[in-house]
């Protein structure tokens, strides 16, 4: 099965004509969300409860772990052990794992994760961490898929049952490619970020929004959608997340590439047009 989705649920005013969405309105439209909120600070159970009444029993998620996790925060500051931040993180997360609508755990790595034989030994601390879950693992320096590493980089997500997530971006020379080989033949996902190349690797201003300000045209999404078709062949589940959504492009691609695709999404929360 093919899901698309979005990252957040609540800025695709294009989808649901609301400049502001509830979840439910958003899973009346795709059946596949990517939230970010547990990157931040981890999310309340009583939070990831309330989402899980809002959305249809084929409703999935694609969560991001929290950033002590991948680096990018100091979880000493929050917790007193990885223990105890592994313990916190899926204990929060058990109503998700428990009702069976989690896609994916999304572990975000920076540029700044390189490929290090410190940074192979924590991936391989990060599967103890996480057990049989599933997780997907997105890379964003180019080192992993340098000509003398991709092989192994590929070997060692086969071996770890990571899903190594399939990124579409800027090509500059230390970006990462389209890679769109199978890892994990239970799920793979696809992340769309854009292809800004002016501003992917500026940090002046609000260099945030700028980022990922940039629509797929149709050449591209067809392009994109033949590659998503050829991973489904050897892919149980396939997620596909636009997150292009600076200047709110993702929602208009996400329904393009859905038609491209003739995908029928069955069992999605009735919509204020289903109701008339």
């Amino acid at each position: 099965m093919i899901r698309i989705g979005l990252t957040s649920f609540n800025e695709h005013s294009s989808l649901t004509g609301k400049k502001s969405s509830s979840l439910y309105e958003y899973a009346g439209y795709l059946p596949l969300v990517e939230l970010d909120t547990n990157y931040y600070g981890i999310a309340t159970k009583s939070s990831v409860e309330n989402w899980l009444t809002q959305v249809p029993a084929n409703f999935r998620f694609v969560v991001k772990l929290y950033a002590g996790f991948t680096g990018q925060s100091k979880w000493q500051d929050s917790y007193p052990s990885v223990a105890a931040m592994q313990t916190h993180f899926l204990e929060t997360m058990q109503p998700m794992i428990e009702s069976g609508k989690l896609f994916c755990f999304l572990a975000q790595f920076p540029a700044q994760f390189k490929c290090t034989k410190e940074n192979v030994a924590y991936l391989e601390t990060l599967r103890s961490l996480f057990e049989d879950l599933p997780v997907a693992i997105e890379l964003r320096d180019y080192s992993w898929y340098a000509k003398e590493f991709v092989d192994k980089t590929h070997q060692l997500m086969r071996t770890l049952n990571f899903s190594l997530v399939m990124v579409d971006e800027p090509q500059l020379p230390d970006t990462v490619p389209l890679d769109n080989t199978i890892t994990n033949k239970d799920f793979s996902l696809f992340r769309f970020h854009g292809r800004n190349q002016a501003y992917w690797n500026d940090r002046t201003g609000d260099w945030r929004k700028k980022r990922t300000l940039y629509r797929y045209n149709p050449a591209e999404l067809h392009g994109l959608g033949e590659q998503v078709q050829q991973v489904s062949t050897g892919s149980a589940e396939v997620g596909v997340i636009f997150n292009n959504n600076s200047g709110g492009d993702a929602a208009d691609n996400a329904m393009q590439l859905k038609k491209i695709l003739q995908l029928n999404y069955e069992g999605l929360n009735l919509s204020q047009i289903d109701l008339f």
